[in-house]
């Protein structure tokens, strides 16, 4: 099995249009999170992160949600010389496209059509689309790992993305799980999640020397799982997300002890919250800190796993912890070490979680190499 490595990245959000920018804010403590007054997406003020419709340049025939992704991959690919035959695309999502769903451009809203645009504008000519809730980012990253390190292609461009639309905000306003201030991750006052928008790109490589790239952090392997518990609650004991962070551990050939920082999913939810402390401690996990940033980009959904992996890297070459902000009070059972302050730490081995609807599980392993 060949080597993948972390090539080149973007991140587009409120934070930014690149993954510096975003990381540069990150460390400030700046955050994305403000009131948004759009009768479009609620009749009523929500608290999201938002990106402004002019912050990126339109593309002819593409939808909003396509021109964001594609502002991303171009981002990450800019001075990339990618062979077509020998590199995989992939699409990270979970709605895409769904705020055309009552227009005369629904034709548009099946995700593979999005996939098919954004592949053909770029000239990749193999291309997936990973749909699987709030866990797609990271398992887009395992899926094109996996394949990249089977020999299968020599590069991958995964791409997460999702936006805000009417739909995605009044499913959970109907689930009742909208915080009307900014979310607090892991604090025993959380009254639910902040939702975002945001895409990211991460290019992966097994030859990283043939693109003229340096890279330094390895994506080691992940784990998925579902435990189907509830059409959208989580696990109440956290089983079954330790079962895929054993998995991602197994596949890395590193052991739990080897963890320096685990990114959580944090969503601020009750239940996803506990589940999450619960898993980290049954994963041996209770000696590694963690963080969670949504408060910074709000819960983007199908681009979390890939955009907070980004930050994850960004935050092993600054070998430093980033805080959990709105956290302030211990709100979970689970004994996990919340970050909160930015700190100096070894950062050489980082597990990223993500759990989403429908009891599904993901994991991947992040290493940073000395060089």
């Amino acid at each position: 099995m060949a080597a993948v490595w972390c090539v080149a990245d973007s991140i587009v959000s409120p934070l930014g249009s690149t993954s510096a920018e975003n990381y540069a804010r990150l460390r400030a403590g700046h955050t994305g999170i403000r009131t948004v007054q759009d009768e479009t997406l609620s009749p009523l003020p929500l608290t999201a992160s938002a990106i402004p419709h002019d912050s990126f340049p339109s593309l002819p025939g593409m939808s909003r949600f396509e021109a964001l992704c594609a502002a991303a991959v171009q981002q990450a690919c800019r001075g990339l010389e990618l062979p077509a035959e020998r590199t995989l695309f992939v699409l990270s999502t979970t709605k895409g496209n769904i705020d055309l769903l009552n227009t005369n451009r629904a034709h548009r809203v099946p995700l593979h059509t999005a996939a098919n645009a954004l592949a053909d504008h770029f000239g990749f000519i193999h291309q997936r689309v990973v749909s699987n809730a709030c866990i797609s980012g990271v398992q887009a990253l395992v899926l094109a790992q996996r394949a990249v390190a089977a020999g299968q292609y020599d590069h991958a461009v995964v791409v997460g993305a999702d936006i805000l639309s009417h739909f995605v905000v009044s499913g959970f306003q109907s689930l009742q799980a909208l915080s009307a201030e900014p979310c607090r991750p892991f604090d025993a006052a959380r009254t639910g999640l902040t939702l975002g928008e945001a895409a990211a790109a991460l290019v992966l490589s097994a030859h990283p020397e043939r693109l003229g790239v340096a890279a330094r952090v390895q994506l080691l392997g992940g784990g998925v799982s579902n435990d189907a518990n509830h059409i959208s609650g989580p696990s109440r004991t956290g089983e079954e997300l330790a079962q895929a962070i054993s998995c991602a551990l197994q596949a890395a050939e590193v052991t739990a002890d080897a963890i320096d920082f685990v990114s959580a999913h944090g969503t601020a939810t009750r239940y996803n919250d506990e589940m999450e402390s619960k898993a980290f401690i049954l994963a041996g996990l209770a000696h590694a800190p963690v963080n969670s940033l949504k408060g910074y980009f709000g819960h983007t959904l199908g681009a979390a796993g890939v955009v907070e992996t980004i930050a994850s890297l960004y935050s092993m070459l600054h070998t430093e912890t980033l805080p959990t902000r709105g956290y302030t009070t211990h709100g979970v059972s689970g004994a996990v070490t919340v970050c909160t302050q930015r700190e100096t730490r070894p950062m050489n081995t980082v597990l990223k979680t993500a759990s989403g609807f429908g009891g599904c599980n993901a994991a991947l392993v992040l290493h940073k190499t000395n060089g």
